[in-house]
């Protein structure tokens, strides 16, 4: 029988299996440690059924994956959801293009939503969006209070594996709630015997909300730190860069200090945003930075 790990806690798997909506738990063959292999949420499986009553399984191989993400531990990802409210509290962008460039680097797209519309007196979304918009990025706009733009959400999570994160207080929760408005699958009967963790632990767990539709809830996002990457590759993850680099004098330019460059060029016509610019020039010297602490 084939099936998706949707959540993994002290080396029980619980796969859904989507032709009859069901929930097994399961443990992972000794091939698997063998072969130094560890099973991951989001993975398709082959299992054997054990009890049928009890819903109960044995994995017993993980097909092809098509990406696994380091942070959150998942694989096959087809999007990432960034999720940050409007206002109360405001967006830290800093934060945004952090989770931004973070999942480029692992080549998943990303969509930007800004959520508690109903409360933008000045409306401020109007500036955000376009930011990231005018940059390439997939912006949404919502308000989960009301309802409003829950109907096109789920139209872009569509038969598609979704990484939802967002910090505290920015109505993560209350999405999520409204996605799974209508869902019969419930995720969460694990048994008694690791019950005893719940809560104390959070862990990554990916949520049916339609048919070939999940969405993984990412746990403990607060603060991401520096990218694996050296300081010279950091303009390749601003997209809004590319256009205007051919401008610039000098091979290699930094985009910060040298007296000819496109980049700075086009920040001072208004091309490109000034929020995003100078979050830039913070990512390069903390790269620079650590470069320095190497030698």
């Amino acid at each position: 029988m084939h099936g998706k790990i949707v959540k993994g806690i002290a080396g029980f798997y619980y796969v859904h299996t989507p032709h009859n909506d069901a929930l097994y738990e399961c443990k992972a063959k000794g091939v698997f440690r063998k072969n130094n292999e560890k099973p991951l949420v989001g993975d398709d499986v082959e299992m054997d059924v054990l009890d049928e009553e009890k819903h109960l399984g044995n994995i017993h191989a993980i097909l092809p994956r098509s990406n696994a993400l380091i942070r959150p531990a998942v694989a096959n990802v087809d999007q990432a959801l960034i999720i940050f409210s409007i206002v109360k509290p405001k967006p830290n962008f800093n934060l945004l293009d952090r989770f931004l460039i973070m999942m480029a680097q692992q080549g998943i797209e990303t969509i930007v939503c800004f959520n508690k519309q109903d409360i933008d007196e000045n409306d401020d979304v109007k500036e955000y969006r376009e930011i990231y918009a005018s940059c390439g990025y997939k912006t949404l706009v919502l308000s989960a209070k009301e309802g409003e733009g829950i109907a096109q959400l789920k139209s872009v999570l569509a038969g598609k594996t979704t990484t939802v994160a967002g910090p505290s207080g920015v109505g993560k929760s209350s999405i999520i709630n409204r996605l799974q408005d209508g869902v019969v699958m419930e995720i969460g009967q694990i048994s008694e015997k690791i019950e005893r963790g719940k809560h104390t632990t959070r862990h990554s767990e990916l949520i049916s909300i339609g048919q070939d539709t999940y969405i993984l809830d990412t746990p403990g996002f607060s603060s991401l730190g520096l990218f694996d990457l050296e300081k010279e590759e950091l303009a390749q993850y601003y997209p809004e860069f590319a256009e205007h680099e051919q401008y610039c004098k000098f091979g290699g330019c930094s985009h910060i200090n040298e007296p000819v460059c496109g980049i700075k060029d086009a920040l001072n016509e208004g091309k490109i945003s000034t929020l995003r610019y100078e979050n830039y020039c913070q990512f390069y010297e903390e790269l620079k930075e650590r470069e320095k602490t190497r030698y």
